[in-house]
């Protein structure tokens, strides 16, 4: 019999895949380039992401791989997904993405001294929704320059993260989704990790919450890392 915590759902950060590997790519916006309104807490109303990229949807793409992934990191929050991806993900009930609109791909550059690319696949651009989702704070292992106030968006800025969970009850189901207290990490469910496997998909990299490591200060680790309670 499996114990309880083995059944609770499994939550992953979504990264774009390894540099320099067979599918590694940049996008670049290309002029005319519309921004809209960042998001904000609708408590506290501090900003909690980037400034929205509005159409017309124009990309210029930088090839630093072989081949052009499925995945590729765009402006502000927005991400690009290839055609065949997208389909996959409609397709089979995935929930958490807005948008789904045609990129007009100008030009692929290539970084480095690579053959020319035989297939251009068509993009569509996406935005994880703001999911109710919310970090567990006495589960997690992040350290606040100031620890946050807003009991809603839970984000102040971290400094580092040496893992992280949700807390119970807060997710609603979305597949793809930023978390209240971590709205920079695009967070997903095990569901999207068995669809990228399924299918192959490419340029990214899926690591279990648990496990996710941001310290760009070089900060010094915790000697113990928190773990979710085990039942």
């Amino acid at each position: 019999m499996a114990s309880e915590s083995s059944a609770l759902p499994r939550f992953f950060v979504l990264k774009k895949g390894e540099t320099f590997s067979r599918y590694d790519a940049d996008a670049e916006t290309v002029e005319p380039v519309n921004l809209g309104d960042a998001p904000c807490c609708p408590r506290c109303g501090d900003p909690i992401g980037m400034l929205t990229w509005l159409p017309p949807y124009r990309a210029q793409l930088v090839r630093y791989g072989e081949e052009l992934g499925d995945f590729i990191k765009a402006s502000g929050n927005d991400l690009l997904l290839s055609e065949r991806f997208a389909q996959a993900f409609r397709e089979e009930g995935l929930t958490g993405l807005e948008g789904f609109h045609p990129v007009e791909v100008v030009r692929v550059r290539r970084a480095r001294r690579l053959p020319k690319h035989s297939h251009l696949q068509k993009y569509v651009v996406v935005r994880p929704c703001f999911g109710r989702a919310a970090v567990d704070l006495k589960r997690s292992t992040i350290q606040y320059a100031v620890p946050p106030t807003c009991e809603e968006c839970r984000s102040e800025g971290a400094d580092a993260v040496f893992g992280f969970t949700l807390e119970p009850g807060t997710w609603q189901g979305e597949d793809v989704f930023f978390a209240r207290g971590l709205p920079g990490v695009v967070t997903v469910s095990e569901r999207f990790e068995r669809l990228v496997a399924r299918h192959g998909f490419t340029n990214m990299r899926l690591t279990p919450t648990e496990q996710y490591v941001w310290n760009p200060l070089r900060r010094e680790p915790p000697l113990t890392v928190v773990k979710p309670d085990s039942a």
